[in-house]
């Protein structure tokens, strides 16, 4: 039975929701939660029945948000280097947590070691599109600087990434620009564009819109666009929800046509919820690893679990590794 490792400490709003959220996985699926954490608060959440397949490790230590990433090396007591060691070791096959990012990435590249020909591994986000299909965003925030080589490294590391997980037959790739001509960029995007048409998948540059009208399946960039596209989707998307909740009060027959159009709305904030995505996997390390938002409630830490899983079964790490030794 695969066992997951979770960091259940840091977290926005505390324990409890990051556990009630591995609770509810362990009831649709078939795995081992080796949840890391205050045994205090975690032990009278996990109902009787679904003891069998928990095992609390105990701490307390955790990396606050507001401490350095680089202390994580060194504080062998917090919950994230715990965790990371238990998937080092063999004890655990994959890791998620919504704890200190920074720490998650720094402990995963060191402990866990990069997979053999890529320069640095890249967080890759799954953002709505129009269509069924998410798109993905590479890198959202592991590098803010970045050098042509690691943008080529998120390419090819998201198309494996789409075709292996997200099961799509062909995954097109662009490369965020400020225009869709060969020309446009900046010096990093004008230096990449050459590199990436030498392969197929490539489609060209592509604008912030091309993220959510399907045009392509995996954006590249460097991690500081990566992520400030990140945080502005999820700013948008959440004041959209409000202005609609604002306009739908004043009027009773826009109450009563929200009423009708409840379906609508609930698969419209389905899709648009960050939640429903789980986490971002941190591809280019040697094991899986899920690197959750500090704010995920329940929900979000359910489906960054089955995100785990789902990665374990496809077996992504090993191809990561395949392709990067054909290189």
């Amino acid at each position: 039975m695969q066992k997951i490792a979770i960091d259940v400490m840091g977290a926005d709003h505390g324990v409890e929701p990051i556990v009630l959220g591995v609770v509810e996985a362990l009831r649709h699926r078939q795995f081992e939660a080796l949840i890391v954490g205050d045994e205090a608060q975690i032990t009278p959440l996990i109902p009787a029945e679904l003891t069998s397949r928990v095992q609390i490790v105990h701490c307390v230590d955790y990396i606050k948000m507001e401490e350095s990433a680089a202390s994580a090396s060194k504080r062998k007591e917090s919950s994230i280097f715990i965790a990371t060691e238990l998937v080092r070791e063999g004890k655990a096959d994959a890791l998620v947590s919504p704890g200190h990012s920074g720490a998650t990435m720094s402990l995963a590249t060191l402990k866990l070691g990069r997979i053999k020909g890529v320069s640095r591994p890249a967080i890759c986000t799954t953002m709505p599109t129009i269509n069924d299909n998410p798109s993905m965003i590479l890198d959202a925030g592991a590098n803010t600087d970045c050098k042509p080589e690691y943008l080529v490294d998120f390419a090819i590391m998201g198309h494996e990434y789409a075709k292996s997980v997200m099961g799509y037959a062909n995954p097109r790739v662009g490369l965020l620009s400020n225009g869709e001509e060969d020309t446009k960029g900046n010096d990093l995007t004008k230096a990449t564009f050459p590199l990436l048409k030498k392969f197929d998948f490539f489609k060209g540059n592509v604008e912030g819109r091309d993220i959510f009208n399907g045009s392509v399946d995996v954006i590249v960039c460097d991690g500081f666009s990566g992520n400030l596209v990140l945080k502005a989707s999820e700013g948008v998307a959440s004041a959209i929800s409000h202005i609609l909740k604002s306009e739908i009060k004043k009027c009773p027959i826009r109450a009563l046509g929200a009423l009708l159009m409840k379906g609508v709305f609930k698969n419209l904030k389905k899709k648009i919820d960050h939640s429903e995505y789980g986490g971002a996997p941190l591809l280019g390390v040697q094991k899986v690893v899920i690197i959750s938002h500090g704010s995920s409630n329940a929900r979000a830490i359910e489906c960054a679990v089955y995100q785990a899983l789902h990665a374990l079964d496809s077996e992504i790490c090993a191809k990561l590794q395949k392709v990067f030794e054909s290189r």
